[in-house]
């Protein structure tokens, strides 16, 4: 039976039960289970600290997992990402003292305050870069100011907490993690993993697409299938109306209006969107 780990709390926690439901298998209801047994997907869900998750699935004890690509690298665990499950989404900045025109080579020989050591020395080392990292387990935006570091490495949302620090960000990401389904290895899978990630990846593109319908004149088509190509292609249907062809496409959800605009300038009319509950591409 195989075995994978579940987030027991924290951000990921209930977006993840809700995308293993959406996917068909059975989910814990009381928040004390730690284990539950999916009978009829022969699948053994253990839920976890989400930073313990990487570190069971890399040891072997464990088939796979759900956790964040922030937790999986901090980790040094033996374990690969194999599918990006779009939630739960962060991004990881440094950030220095207002004032000072702060750059990346500037971190150089400095104290870095962070709650993700792992993560940011595999940055540096990546970018060459030598400077002592620093653990804190919170409370890492006032460290500078308490004169444990020289700057930070943190997760940034909006800014205003590091503002009040008297802190600014500065240089590209660090990394831009979401929840993400690991693995031991990204190839040669058991079988019941790859029903697991292929349900998972099906939830993810019916949640990320929407089926777009419209009517077009045949004179038009061409570049209205320029404007939705589809995944691989259009499917194109002759109408009653001679002259006139039905369209249907996969769009990205987030392009949704943009494309009915475009599209009713070309021509289009009867522009209709579905939502898409389940696929397999």
């Amino acid at each position: 039976m195989l075995k994978i780990a579940v987030p027991n709390k924290g951000s990921l926690a209930d977006a993840s039960i809700a995308i293993l439901k959406e996917a068909g298998y059975r989910q814990r209801v009381d928040s004390r289970d730690l284990v539950l047994t999916d009978l009829e997907n022969s699948v053994e869900f253990y839920y976890l600290r989400p930073r313990d998750i990487a570190l069971y699935v890399g040891s072997g004890e464990l088939e796979a997992g759900i956790t964040g690509r922030d937790l999986l690298i901090d980790s040094g665990a033996s374990a690969v990402e194999i599918l990006a499950l779009d939630f739960g989404g962060s991004t990881f900045r440094f950030a220095g003292p207002s004032g000072t025109s702060w750059k990346l080579g500037d971190v150089a020989g400095k104290r870095v305050a962070t709650a993700y050591p792992g993560l940011v020395e595999d940055f540096l080392q990546k970018n060459q870069i030598k400077a002592e990292v620093v653990r804190l387990d919170g409370a890492v935006e006032s460290s500078v100011r308490l004169g444990v570091a020289d700057v930070i490495a943190d997760v940034v949302s909006t800014g205003n907490t590091l503002r009040q620090a008297g802190l600014a960000i500065f240089g590209d990401p660090i990394l831009q993690s979401e929840a993400i389904l690991i693995s031991r290895s990204a190839s040669n899978l058991p079988a019941e993993l790859e029903i697991i990630l292929r349900r998972l990846q099906g939830v993810v593109t019916a949640r990320q697409y929407v089926l777009l319908d419209y009517d077009i004149p045949k004179v038009s088509v061409d570049k209205a299938c320029a404007i939705t190509p589809g995944l691989e292609s259009p499917t194109i249907s002759p109408l009653q109306k001679a002259d006139w062809v039905a369209v249907r496409a996969m769009v990205l959800r987030k392009d949704t209006n943009r494309l009915m605009d475009e599209l009713w300038a070309l021509g289009a009319r009867g522009i209709l969107v579905t939502d898409i509950h389940a696929c397999r591409l």
